[in-house]
Formats: structure tokens, sequence, C-alpha cells
């Protein structure tokens, strides 16, 4: 059923729903839009539809080819919609699913366009806040670009400010997606524009991995994970492409690359990287975490691209522990920050090591197994080891004694006091 937004656009279709909103086709004076319509109760917040107006100026002026634009913001009665450039495609998170991985060009190709795109956002003062596969989307109508990809496009710029007011998010919340947080959001520092570095960083590990680098339980462990362990390697990616990897993945803001650098070191990657096939890694096996109630969901194997029964896909994890995946898109999450000692749990690096497929993963079960075989071997072995040891003993002192005189034996003896 059409709605009227304003007294200049016309929302036929919906498309997809969020936490944010509705995204819906809709029609204005120049043609076919998107229409990003807010919540109800986003709408009757005052304080957010005056951020709102305040943001209409610089949201407006970003232009770039790898971002939506936003055409107009609309505040009408209970209505507040951004109106957006229809883009004719599908998002990447959609992609990932039927996919699994994408080859390495191609996933270097669209995250050097969306570095591009966040390039002019920083450039103009703008923070993404909330870079993810669900935000990114594919232009289906376009020419292919290096390894058969579609150009991509950042969306949803602003929303995350919009709604990150102080009465909505508290000291103790943050605003994010639990497995493209940078570890300085999960320690409550204000975010900048190396956070959406971070997070973009996370998107291409996973689109050659199939899996987040941190991702995988309950999002208190997602959390400390990013603040706690180091980024574990990928087999079978070269040298250079691992290196832009772990440095846009420090711990340390100052020490990623800026949106520009990382794009132009991207580019220059592709042609080592063409032909090459995706990789073939297994996910690390979900382990329940030391002090957690509930077990991390699963995920099929790279030999099973398709999810058995009971078991998900890790992209972005569910907020209550063992609730089916959100097919809603959720844009955007709002949970507690954790304490320092939460914080201080200890990093769990072993168990969220990659391997080549088949191989099994330190500190899995399977390798816990084989580890508990050799130690039992090495038991027995050292147990015979030492019996044999005695009886050699046993024996060369028997033959000492069998052979002495009764002047060696009374030599022997210790002298009495």
């Amino acid at each position: 059923m059409a709605r009227k937004i304003g007294s200049r656009y016309t929302a036929h279709q919906i498309l997809g729903r969020g936490s944010a909103g509705t995204v819906w086709l809709g029609e204005g004076p120049d043609g076919p839009v998107a229409v990003k319509l807010l919540r109800e109760d986003l709408a009757s917040d005052e304080e957010l539809v005056g951020r709102f107006v305040q943001e209409r100026t610089a949201l407006l002026g970003l232009e770039h080819p790898h971002v939506v634009s936003v055409r107009d913001l609309v505040v009408d009665g209970n209505d507040l919609a951004l109106v957006m450039d229809l883009v004719r495609g599908t998002d990447l998170r959609t992609r990932l699913e039927r996919d699994r991985r994408l080859a390495p060009e191609a996933a270097v190709a669209i995250v050097a366009d969306i570095a591009e795109g966040l390039a002019a956002a920083h450039a103009a003062g703008i923070v993404h806040r909330d870079v993810k596969p669900e935000n990114i989307l594919l232009d289906m109508q376009g020419p292919l670009g290096p390894g058969g990809s579609h150009r991509a496009l950042l969306t949803d710029f602003g929303v995350a400010k919009l709604i990150d007011t102080p009465k909505r998010t508290r000291a103790t919340k943050i605003i994010g997606t639990p497995d493209y947080l940078a570890p300085e959001i999960v320690e409550g520092l204000p975010p900048r524009a190396s956070v959406d570095i971070y997070a973009l960083a996370t998107v291409l590990y996973e689109l050659l991995a199939g899996f987040t680098p941190f991702g995988g339980g309950h999002p208190g462990a997602v959390l400390r994970r990013h603040v706690t362990e180091s980024v574990a390697p990928l087999p079978g990616i070269t040298d250079e492409l691992w290196q832009l990897l772990v440095q846009c993945l420090a711990k340390a803001p100052a020490s990623r690359l800026r949106a520009s650098e990382l794009a132009a070191r991207l580019r220059e990657q592709l042609p080592t990287l063409a032909g090459m096939p995706p990789l073939d890694v297994d996910e690390p096996d979900p382990e329940q975490e030391e002090g957690e109630g509930e077990p991390a969901e699963t995920a099929p194997s790279a030999s099973s691209p398709s999810a058995p029964s009971g078991r998900v896909r890790r992209g972005s994890v569910p907020l209550v522990p063992g609730a089916k995946p959100d097919s809603n898109r959720d844009t955007h999450t709002s949970m507690r920050v954790p304490a320092p000692d939460e914080l201080a749990g200890g990093a769990h690096g072993t168990a969220r090591v990659p391997r080549a497929a088949g191989a099994p993963r330190p500190g899995s079960a399977r390798n816990r197994s084989a580890t508990r075989r050799r130690r039992i071997t090495l038991g027995v072995a050292a147990v015979a080891l030492v019996a044999a040891a005695g009886i050699g003993t046993w024996a060369a002192t028997s033959g000492d004694d069998a052979g002495a005189t009764p002047q060696d034996t009374k030599n022997s003896t210790p002298a009495s006091p």
C-alpha cells in the first residue's frame, strides 16, 4: 500500500527492515528513490529531530561514486525519513550468505571501493560508525570490476550519529555491531575516522575467510576479543595483503592507515591477486568461553557450505544466546560496555586460529584429544624408561656385589662414628 512521505515522495513497497526503521522503494520528482523511514519513537524524539536537521547540510553534501547519496531529509509530523539514491542490486551480506567467501581479487576490489567512499566522508568530517556487509550495497546494473566484482557503495551514513543521542545512548551504552567494533569503542572512547578503518578491515577479513576475526559466541566475548586478542593469520594470502590487514586491525587507532591510503594500497595489490581462488580454510570451532553461560553458535565448515539444521553462519551474532539470527538486517545494536574486570578475562588466542581445511585447530576438542593421547603415550614411555633404568641399575649393582671380596664389602660400609 502506497503512503506519502512529506509532500514530494510516495513510498510503494518495503525493501527491508532494520532496528532503526524501514526502507521503502519510493518515487520522487526525479524518479525512483529509496526512502529510509525511521521508527516512530525516533521521530517523536525532539532532540533527535534537532540533530537530524543539523546534519542535513553535511549529509546532502556527501557525493561520491562509492557512497549512496542522501537526496533529502524529510521531517513531517510523525515521519522522519532519509531519501536516498536507489541502488539496484543486493547487499554484501546476501552475497556472503550465498558464496560464503569471495576470491581475494573480488574481495579487495570491493573493499577498495568502500575505502574510497570513506576517504571522501572523512574529508568532509563524517564518520560512518557502522561499516559492515549489511551497509555495503552491490550495484548489479553497472559493469563488472576486478575479479568479476560489482561496484560497491556504502550506505546509512549518519544514521548511527543521529540515533546516538545522550538521552538514548548513555555512557554505559555503545552503538554498533559487535563483530565490527573497534577496541576504542568497546573501551568507551569517542569514535573517530579510524573506527571505520578497523571495521572495513574486519569486513575484508570476513570476505576472504568466511568469518570475522573476533566474532562468534556471546556478545561480551566478542567485545573482549577485540580488546585482548591479536588477529590470527589467514593461510593462503600474500604477505603484502596480510600486512595491510594487520595494520588496519591494530589495537592502537593511530597505527591504522587512513582511508585514502588503504584504498591506494589495496588497488596496488589487485594484479598480484588475479586468478587466485577463494581461500580454503576452516572456520575456528566454536567453544564455550571461560565464564560464559551459553555455548557459541556454530557454522558450517569449508567443506560444507550449507548450514546444518540448528546451526547458523557467523556474520553478526544474536544478542540473546540461542536466538535465531535476525533476518531484518538490523543496522544498530545498543549494548552495555563491559567493565574492566570483564575485559581482563584473558585472551583465548588459540581458540580462533584459522587453519588449512582439515587441519586440527590448536585447543579444539580434536586437538586436545590428540594431545591427551600423546601425553599418555609419553607417560607410558617415561614409566617404561624409568623401569628399564631401575632394572639396569639393579643388575649392575647385583653384578658388582656378586664379584666383591669381603674386604671390598667392608670398605663400602660407612665407618662408625
